[in-house]
């Protein structure tokens, strides 16, 4: 059974020309009544009942969504890990074992210095009395110190060598002490200081403070030795203040003046015989830039509060001693006086 729908459109097009009419004609719309469809398999069976056969069947997979959870946390924790140790590849992860001296603040040495501690198990940084003493262990009318600077080549070591000769005076070089102590067996810091060197790192000044200060109990227990030339030390000044701030105030520094031309045709000349790796041209003027970027704003401090004694070291060795001599003598530091006992 059909029935024959008429719309508004058809009527339209049965008054346009006879081949539009009879193409219309020809065909009509049919719509089958629900009541003669035939269900099929899966069709709904209420208004509100929904169709069956769209549902998917039901995963016999034994792939469930728990191991992916399981890789994604996985993978996240690792992702975490490597970021983590990237990053504590450039930082310390965490502040110092100790707290600091109200008087000091954290340096960039210190905090290299604490993830060395951990990844090799050194020494703790922030037990040494430079950092954890908040006053100097002996007063200046207990020890005297004088520090001895200048440039590389300026003689510093000729000229401590006459003055402990002539005067008495107790001579550490800051250098030749981290060397001793990394090879010294049982050493605490030796470690420490190999690791430092063998990295091209600057040893703590902590470390290096410690040595000069052991050095000097050394001298005074062993030796009755009260002054101390100081050669190479502070080159910065936040080491001058740590170790005048810990250890004890210096009198005053010795400062060797000499020109970069003469200190370098020194220091070439001396590497002909001295074997030293740095004692050539490119090193020479590396070292002396460093020198004056770094040493020279202690110089310029120290002489602000009076306490820099210049001496000119363009002449002999000789002639540069006399003018350290009456240098010292206006400081009021005299020559050990010697009695000769006639037989």
């Amino acid at each position: 059974m059909s029935l024959a729908v008429r719309s508004p459109l058809k009527r339209s097009l049965l008054q346009s020309p006879k081949p539009t009419l009879q193409f219309f004609q020809t065909r009509s719309l049919t719509i089958t009544p629900r009541a003669l469809y035939q269900l099929q398999p899966g069709d709904p069976k209420g208004p509100n009942e929904p169709p069956t056969h769209t549902n998917a069947a039901p995963s016999k997979s034994p792939l469930k969504v728990w191991p992916f959870v399981l890789i994604f946390a996985t993978g996240t924790f690792l992702f975490k890990a490597i970021i983590d140790q990237r990053k504590g590849q450039y930082q310390a992860k965490g502040p110092v074992s100790a707290p600091l001296s109200p008087l000091s603040t954290p340096t960039s040495s210190t905090l290299i210095t604490t993830q060395h501690q951990r990844k090799h198990k050194m020494p703790a940084i922030s037990s040494l009395g430079a950092v954890t003493r908040e006053k100097p262990l002996w007063s200046p009318e207990q020890v005297t110190v004088l520090f001895v600077l200048g440039g590389p080549g300026a003689g510093k070591g000729t000229q401590c060598a006459k003055l402990v000769r002539d005067y008495g005076f107790k001579h550490l070089s800051a250098g030749d002490l981290l060397r001793e102590e990394q090879d010294r067996p049982g050493s605490e810091f030796g470690e420490m200081i190999k690791t430092y060197i063998k990295e091209g790192t600057i040893v703590p000044m902590e470390v290096t403070i410690q040595l000069l200060e052991n050095a000097m109990k050394k001298s005074m227990e062993e030796e009755g030795k009260s002054l101390f030339l100081i050669d190479g030390f502070p080159r910065k000044l936040d080491q001058a203040h740590a170790f005048e701030r810990s250890v004890v105030p210096s009198k005053f520094t010795l400062f060797l003046i000499c020109p970069e031309s003469v200190m370098q045709e020194r220091l070439l000349k001396r590497g002909e015989t001295s074997g030293r790796a740095d004692d050539n041209a490119e090193s020479i003027k590396k070292r002396f830039k460093t020198f004056v970027e770094t040493s020279m704003p202690v110089v310029d401090e120290f002489e602000k509060q009076g306490r820099v004694v210049k001496v000119e070291a363009v002449q002999t060795p000789d002639e540069v001693y006399e003018d350290i001599k009456g240098k010292l003598r206006e400081k009021g530091v005299e020559p050990l006086k010697v009695d000769f006992v006639k037989n």
